[in-house]
Parts: structure tokens; sequence; C-alpha cells
């Protein structure tokens, strides 16, 4: 991701990046501190993951969650044969974390 964003999107900052999370949710809490002075806070991943992220962010620092902004992240026919599986497997999890809260 960060050779696209450098490459392609033309991002002139300073890449970090964070190799000690193993889920999802640790790696939104290790960024914390990399996102507290940012203006806008966009995550870049498949769209089923990066809103997981977004979900965990505004868990995890609800101050923070008005600077989510979305990216684009859904490109017409991509992933197309795989959607109905990837959404059915988002839903079961998201509803199975949602009751183990």
């Amino acid at each position: 991701m960060a050779d696209y964003a450098i490459d392609v999107r033309g991002y002139r900052g300073e890449p970090v990046l964070e190799e000690k999370s193993r889920s999802t949710w640790q790696n939104v809490a290790f960024a914390i501190p990399y996102l507290e002075d940012a203006d806008r806070i966009k995550i870049v991943s498949l769209p089923v993951h990066a809103e997981k992220a977004r979900r965990y962010l505004a868990q995890q620092r609800p101050d923070l969650a008005h600077r989510l902004t979305r990216g684009a992240e859904y490109r017409f026919g991509e992933w197309m044969p795989l959607k109905p599986l990837v959404t059915l497997y988002a839903l079961t999890k998201h509803r199975f974390v949602t009751t183990r809260m």
C-alpha cells in the first residue's frame, strides 16, 4: 500500500510501517499516535477490512472518528465473483463481534 500511495497516488510524506500488530484491532491501536494530528484520516484496504478498521477506530478513539473519510475502495467489477461470499463473511463476523462485546 505504501508503494501504491507513493508511486501511483503521489504521496510525499514519510511512510510508516507498523509491524507489531497481529490483528486489525491492534493495527488501529498502534496507528493512533500517527493519526492524532491529522486533519483527515483515510483507511485504505479492501472495503470490508477498511470498514472494520473505521469501526475499530471509532470504538478506540471516538474523538478521532469525525476525521474519518472514505477512500476510493470500490471499483466496479473488482472481486465480482467473490463479493457475495465476502459480504456474507463480513456480516456473520460483524454479528459475532457485536454480540461478544
